[in-house]
């Protein structure tokens, strides 16, 4: 690790130590949201509905393999920035090899799998009759490509993990520039419609991967992609995989109560679908802002857990106030121009009104996801792997009994309030974990959550 890291990991103060660690983290999520509406706008300018049906029934499948490369680039991630608190420098170069080769042959596996599946899988996504051949294109492009997107997800994980915050942010964006030119070349020049556009992601990714490989290879002071350095052993696996399963289970289940949200608010006709997907795009920059916080201070955490759990109290201290604050100001301001948020997506008054019902509502449990955030983060960087995966699931096992509960008792707003119960739910189970853990993680922590 370089000197500029290690100075950031031990002596700078709390708020320029965060800083170092988190900014880049939510600069670099937020362009991905930006990344995600340009990426449907191009396909939008060829005006084919059945396209953008294919590009918005394939969400789920990248988000399992997203999912698989956070599974290895999480766990491994969380253990190597431990490691590195500790000084055991060679075994952050067996970690970082096996992170790297692990999720290639993971990637394999997922060809290899879902390759002779695709019908299956296609069907299984929804596609209908018109949108099946669009989406079966995407499909393909996505299940050859999932070795190279696994990579990348895993490479920027552990590059965070020594330190390295900038150069996560410089691949992240460096991702979704290349996209967003590749996305204009496929459609305005080559015109490749949706097989242009998966093809786009993957090589994007392959560029960043690319950038990461060369960062570990020849910049990095301890991580590596070097094979000799591979090894798998039961103190890696377990390490890895007791902070990667929940990391994989959150993000499944985050996609199941999508799922069930959408069926629940069928029955109160598409104004109230419409008005909770805008909602819920305009709720995503600020929840992506809170998560780039809190995962991107995970590393700063896990190594201060093994080198200096005082530091690791003060981190967390400051990074609540933080989530605090930013919750404030981004409650302010929906709430003076809720309205107007909602009228740039549509004229309609009626779906205006009940949408800007819905972003108040949601948005009110925003410091509450912020810190439920940050406890997953506490118990990922501490190695609390049954914590973590208690803290994955809650919210989705609690949120369809209080959907069902709350629809029979309240009907739409008892839909849309059971959103603030879950996580109300979650928020209060961590703490209680938290509190029940102090004194493993730290005998002061206890004033945390008092």
């Amino acid at each position: 690790m370089n000197t500029e890291n290690l100075h950031y990991f031990e002596k700078a103060p709390i708020a320029k130590a965060v800083a170092h660690f988190a900014v880049p983290m939510m600069l670099g999520m937020s362009m991905t949201v930006i990344y995600s509406i340009l990426n449907a706008f191009f396909l939008g300018t060829l005006h084919n509905t059945a396209m953008l049906t294919a590009l918005a029934l394939t969400l789920p499948l990248f988000a399992v393999i997203m999912a698989l490369g956070n599974l290895i680039g999480i766990g491994s991630g969380t253990f190597i920035s431990r490691l590195l608190g500790e000084k055991k420098y060679e075994d952050v170069k067996n970690v970082s090899s096996f992170a790297v080769y692990s999720s290639l042959a993971l990637g394999l596996i997922v060809l290899a799998v879902g390759y002779p599946l695709i019908d299956s899988i296609v069907h299984g996504l929804g596609a209908t009759t018109d949108s099946f051949g669009f989406t079966k294109d995407y499909v393909t492009v996505m299940l050859i490509g999932s070795p190279i997107i696994l990579l990348f997800f895993t490479l920027e994980n552990i590059v965070r993990s020594e330190g390295s915050a900038i150069i996560s942010m410089i691949g992240m964006i460096l991702s979704v520039v290349v996209n967003i030119i590749l996305d204009a070349l496929v459609i305005f020049v080559f015109h490749w419609d949706v097989i242009g556009v998966a093809s786009a992601t993957v090589i994007s990714n392959l560029v960043a991967a690319a950038y990461y490989a060369f960062h570990l290879g020849y910049k990095s002071s301890f991580l590596t992609i070097s094979i000799k350095w591979f090894k798998i052993t039961k103190d890696i696996l377990s390490n890895v995989f007791k902070i990667g399963v929940p990391v994989f289970v959150m993000s499944v289940f985050m996609g199941v109560m999508s799922l069930v949200m959408n069926h629940f608010l069928v029955e109160y006709g598409d104004q109230a679908i419409a008005g909770f997907g805008i909602s819920s795009r305009l709720l995503q920059l600020p929840e992506v802002v809170l998560m780039g916080l809190c995962e991107g201070v995970v590393p700063l955490i896990a190594y201060s857990f093994t080198a200096n759990k005082l530091r690791m109290k003060h981190t967390i201290g400051f990074t609540i106030k933080t989530i605090a604050a930013l919750a404030v100001v981004f409650g302010f301001i929906v709430y003076l121009i809720s309205d107007h948020l909602i009228g740039l997506f549509t004229n309609d008054p009626q779906l205006i009104e009940k949408g800007s019902y819905i972003l108040h509502v949601t948005f009110l449990s925003l410091f509450i996801t912020g810190m439920t955030t940050l406890f997953t983060g506490i118990f990922q960087a501490t190695a609390q792997g049954t914590a973590a995966t208690i803290m994955s699931v809650i919210q989705g096992i609690t949120l369809i009994p209080v959907l069902y509960i709350a629809n029979r008792m309240n009907g739409f707003h008892g839909v849309i309030w059971s959103i603030v119960i879950a996580d109300a739910v979650a928020f209060l189970v961590g703490a209680v974990m938290l509190y029940v853990l102090r004194n493993r993680l730290q005998p002061d922590l206890d004033s945390l959550v008092q």
